[in-house]
């Protein structure tokens, strides 16, 4: 699917290098077919070294030799971005933005008649445990999003979804890491308090959550039913489950998922004033 594509990324920091290493893990590309371009030499340099890739300064050059063009840059230079690359882009280049709280109707504003396919990941790419959502322009046909979906699948997952779900994807899946980083910290201190050892405390919280997400996963089981295996009758766990529920922890990830969400609606209304 992917054995002829050249694939450009303009910027080469951690998103690009997260989906540089999968691409190259999964087998989907050669190095030689890579490549990436960046203001900082330093930068390219490492990124050369680490996956043999090929590395430019000139914005133009990777343009011209990119079938599938990644802009892994911060959201406040995505415009000086879309300025330097509208000029030369070819109708057939597909263009991947992963800018948060860009909208795909903001890209097309500036590149036309482009096909264009935004992405929210989550930071758990690092680690090959990502969590993407694509969302097609208007020019994007469902053989780009397959594309695409190749790509961030060897990152994690990815699905595609409306864009207009963007803002609940980045209060749940976007943001959801923070939620989830605070929930292990918590039972860290949890294992402490009942008196066991940091280290030890950490790696069983971490883990826990590890093996009960996968386990989600893997066996297509409502979470609940999968609770109900482990809460036996008057046993330990449900009695934890019973000291959850009276606190109010469950009630206090939906309002975190709707606070982020709200936050990324307000904070794209204020992109487009």
């Amino acid at each position: 699917m992917l054995q002829d594509k050249k694939i450009g990324f303009i910027g080469s920091g951690a998103i690009a290098e997260s989906l540089i290493d999968g691409i190259l893990k999964a087998g989907l590309v050669m190095p030689s077919q890579i490549t990436a371009n960046d203001v900082t030499r330093g930068r390219l340099d490492h990124m050369a070294d680490r996956f043999g890739i090929n590395t430019t300064l000139n914005i133009q050059e990777i343009i011209k030799t990119s079938n599938i063009l990644f802009l892994t840059v911060k959201p406040q230079i995505i415009n000086s971005v879309l300025d330097a690359i509208a000029p030369f882009l070819l109708p057939s280049t597909l263009v991947v933005s992963v800018a948060a709280g860009i909208t795909i109707g903001l890209l097309e504003a500036k590149l036309a008649r482009i096909p264009i396919i935004r992405v929210m990941p989550n930071t758990p790419v690092a680690v090959g445990e990502g969590m993407s959502v694509l969302a097609l322009g208007q020019y994007a046909g469902e053989e780009n999003g397959q594309l695409i979906l190749t790509i961030f699948a060897a990152v994690g997952r990815a699905i595609i979804m409306d864009e207009n779900a963007m803002d609940a994807v980045t209060g749940l899946s976007g943001s959801g890491p923070a939620y989830a980083f605070v929930m292990i910290d918590a039972l860290t201190d949890a294992g402490v308090r009942v008196g066991l050892t940091r280290n030890n405390a950490l790696i069983m919280a971490a883990q826990t959550l590890l093996g009960a997400a996968k386990m989600v996963l893997e066996t297509g089981e409502h979470p609940a039913k999968l609770r109900d295996m482990v809460t036996s009758p008057g046993g330990t766990a449900i009695a934890g489950v019973h000291s959850l529920e009276q606190h109010g922890v469950r009630a206090a990830l939906i309002d975190a998922v709707q606070a982020a969400t709200k936050r990324s609606q307000d904070m794209g209304k204020k992109k487009h004033e």
